[in-house]
């Protein structure tokens, strides 16, 4: 882990991949100390805003390294985010045949694989909602599409890499595209307008 100065409320916790960085993010948010106001993960980073009234810098540093060795050393045994939600998919997606060839293995098997894995939200990127799910349970490493579309539909399930997304709304993208779900991610009118967060698991059912 490098810890990296980011102006004078907030620390840049790196990491070297992405595992390391959810760990990092879930025992921060299981050991919280007073004077943290927010914890942003992303992919290889955890961002620590921080309130100097309450916790100093050189503090807040100390308190990062003290509780990543100790998650380093042990599991945590505790989440961020105790919720879980579930997410109706039609697998009727138009790479969803494709996803499969690519993968090796049957249309069958990639939504069996898909709909029986937990995913996890490791960091919301790309447009606000857009939730980057990441599992254990599948060794999924998907291309992007070569050409990018110039729209994809709200509530489309896509995989590129290691990750699951749903597009909180119609936006361009090159993910895979293997399947729609009618949830809705993103209302800006709601007190929490994401309906996933960073920390929440997440598993996908089959609708028919």
């Amino acid at each position: 882990m490098k810890i990296l100065p980011f102006g004078d409320r907030a620390l840049l916790a790196e990491f070297s991949n992405l595992d390391q960085t959810m760990r990092a993010f879930r025992a921060f948010g299981v050991a919280r100390a007073p004077g943290i106001i927010e914890l942003i993960p992303a992919a290889s980073t955890v961002l620590v805003r921080l309130d100097p009234n309450k916790l100093s810098l050189r503090a807040a540093e100390q308190w990062v390294t003290d509780t990543y060795g100790r998650a380093s050393r042990v599991d945590t045994g505790g989440e961020v985010v105790d919720s879980n939600v579930i997410i109706p998919v039609r697998y009727n997606g138009p790479d969803l045949a494709q996803t499969a060839l690519m993968l090796g293995i049957s249309v069958a098997e990639l939504i069996s694989r898909h709909s029986q894995a937990q995913w996890r939200c490791a960091f919301i990127g790309f447009v606000p909602g857009f939730a980057y799910l990441a599992s254990k349970d599948v060794d999924f490493d998907v291309p992007r599409r070569h050409t990018s579309r110039a729209t994809v539909p709200r509530g489309s399930v896509g995989l590129a890499g290691e990750f699951t997304g749903i597009y909180p709304r119609s936006s361009p993208g090159g993910w895979q595209i293997i399947g729609t779900t009618p949830l809705e991610l993103w209302n800006e009118s709601h007190d929490d307008p994401a309906a996933i967060t960073p920390g929440m698991t997440v598993r996908f059912e089959v609708d028919t």
